[in-house]
């Protein structure tokens, strides 16, 4: 029989069952409290995008005629009939309207955002992985394509293709992964003298296979944080296009093109027009900064 010491000995002596990295990463970021803010404001407007539409009693497009048979234009807030957030300058209900342009911002922002990190983590890590001239060539590239200023060749796609919401999408993206490609390429060249993509390559694995099974996984965290931050840069860019008149075309709008309309009508004293689009704006950016730099300190090496 084994007595209560050496039992007592025997328990302490034994290892502890350590955290997993995303353990502790996610024990970082749910303490992190204006990341949870950020994620609780995030929540909010993505419930606003998806069920705002079941609360309107009017749609984006339709008119609200007063007993004289005029529009109600730039009417105020009132649930009486049912302008929750008032009306624009053609007397469209803004509510309706401000939950379909917070949906095609947060489209444009997150597929846009998902086109860059897919572009880009290809590229970078393919270059950093092949090395040498290779990689020179690819990255020369990336300097030469950021030396173009990305904001005239979305212009230029816009104009030349038309105002389509797909290619809005599409410029977005493809204008975005350089920055991208540089991050995952610099992560790629320290994880590739690692011992299990030596191991990978001395049983004679492929290239590709090495990518996309060893190198990719291991970048999940950097390509997590990078696509946090970038999300709100799209829904900028969008939002600045959209401001000049080169976003999306009506009936359809934006949070930009919204923003853009309650300008120009902020001489009437019509603050609403410009306020409720804008707020949704700004929740949304820093929505997304605030889990951004949550998840940034969380997978921080230095901080482990």
């Amino acid at each position: 029989m084994v007595s209560t010491a050496e039992q007592t000995t025997a328990t302490d002596v034994a290892p502890k069952k350590g955290r997993s990295l995303w353990a502790d990463a996610r024990r970082r970021f749910l303490r992190n409290k204006a990341a949870m803010l950020g994620l609780a404001i995030l929540v909010f407007v993505a419930l606003f995008a998806v069920f705002g539409g079941l609360l309107a009693q009017w749609s984006n497009e339709e008119l609200d005629y007063n007993v004289m048979g005029q529009a109600a234009q730039l009417g105020g807030p009132s649930l009486e009939n049912g302008h929750y957030f008032g009306t624009d300058d053609l007397g469209r209900d803004l509510f309706a309207r401000t939950v379909q342009g917070t949906q095609i911002s947060l489209a444009v922002g997150v597929i846009g955002a998902l086109i860059a990190c897919v572009v880009g983590t290809v590229y970078g890590a393919t270059a950093g992985y092949l090395g040498g001239r290779i990689d020179s060539v690819m990255m020369r590239l990336v300097d030469i394509f950021m030396a173009v200023p990305y904001m005239f060749v979305l212009i230029l796609l816009l104009v030349m293709y038309g105002r389509s919401i797909t290619i809005l999408f599409i410029g977005v993206g493809l204008i975005s992964w350089m920055e991208m490609a540089r991050i995952v390429r610099g992560q790629t060249l320290s994880l590739k003298g690692r011992d299990f993509v030596e191991a990978a390559q001395a049983t004679g694995v492929s290239t590709p296979v090495i990518i996309a099974r060893h190198i990719v996984p291991n970048l999940l965290g950097v390509i997590a944080v990078y696509a946090t931050l970038l999300v709100p840069l799209m829904i900028l860019t969008e939002s600045f296009i959209s401001f000049l008149g080169l976003g999306v075309q009506e009936p359809m709008t934006s949070l930009g093109a919204l923003i853009s309309e309650g300008a120009g009508t902020i001489a009437y004293g019509t603050t609403w027009q410009l306020g409720f689009p804008l707020l949704f704006f700004v929740l949304t950016l820093f929505g997304f900064f605030f889990v951004g730099d949550g998840l940034r300190d969380a997978l921080d090496p230095k901080d482990r």
